[in-house]
């Protein structure tokens, strides 16, 4: 039996078409993946525990600053990477708070602690948008990949700044994937909810940012932080 001799034309015609389509398909899933707000579900919780690059817990300490004897407040803690890092700087004198929507992850962030005999963190399931806590109860905060899956990033920033107390500090930590919060972004969030940023640290798609309270109306500063937010990052540790 004799084979059919396909035209080389009608063969690349071809090869295009699906290449296309799977461009097109690729694009699409790509967008609907940045498009998709809501956090990770606990089922995905091994996601968390990767490390991102820049976003290191050495770096973390150096922006956070946490020492012996404060309340420091975490958001979305996951799977307790940074928690289960930074509570025992307190030391048994300070506390832990960790908040999540979720109560399987705080769930397994207390497992873990408990196996390492860490016994100063307290979970609290609750809502970002309307923290549990009075005024000025804590000297520090932080969130670290997980501002982008609030749905109101600032009103989440303005709880924040409430419960801080004076001189207190916030730390937001922002890395590329689907719920980054960009720089210019947090600049409106920070500016909106009266906070600045004091220190960052970190190439834009990977950074920690300090923010703290605003010394004037809640709009002042905006320059500052566009120029801290987008500002080289060479010589950074």
């Amino acid at each position: 039996m004799s084979s059919i001799s396909i035209p080389a034309s009608i063969r690349h015609s071809r090869t295009l078409r699906r290449v296309a389509a799977g461009a097109t398909i690729g694009a699409a899933i790509g967008a609907w993946w940045m498009s998709d707000s809501a956090p990770y579900p606990y089922s995905q919780h091994w996601l968390l525990d990767l490390p991102l690059p820049f976003l290191t817990l050495r770096r973390l300490d150096d922006i956070l600053e946490a020492r012996p004897g404060e309340r420091i407040l975490e958001i979305g803690p996951g799977t307790g990477l940074q928690s289960l890092h930074v509570a025992p700087q307190l030391e048994a004198q300070g506390r832990l708070d960790i908040v999540d929507i979720q109560q399987p992850m705080l769930d397994h962030v207390m497992r873990r602690a408990a196996d390492r005999n860490i016994t100063n963190i307290v979970p609290s399931l609750a809502d970002a948008h309307q923290l549990p806590f009075i005024d000025a109860t804590f000297d520090g905060a932080y969130l670290v990949t997980a501002l982008g899956e609030i749905p109101d990033p600032a009103r989440t920033l303005s709880e924040l700044r409430r419960v801080l107390k004076p001189g207190g500090r916030l730390i937001v930590g922002e890395f590329f994937d689907r719920h980054q919060i960009r720089p210019a972004h947090l600049i409106g969030h920070a500016s909106a909810a009266g906070l600045r940023v004091s220190r960052r640290t970190g190439p834009p798609f990977a950074y920690y940012a300090q923010l703290r309270r605003s010394p004037g109306p809640v709009s002042a500063g905006r320059q500052e932080l566009e120029s801290l937010l987008s500002a080289k990052t060479a010589g950074s540790s």
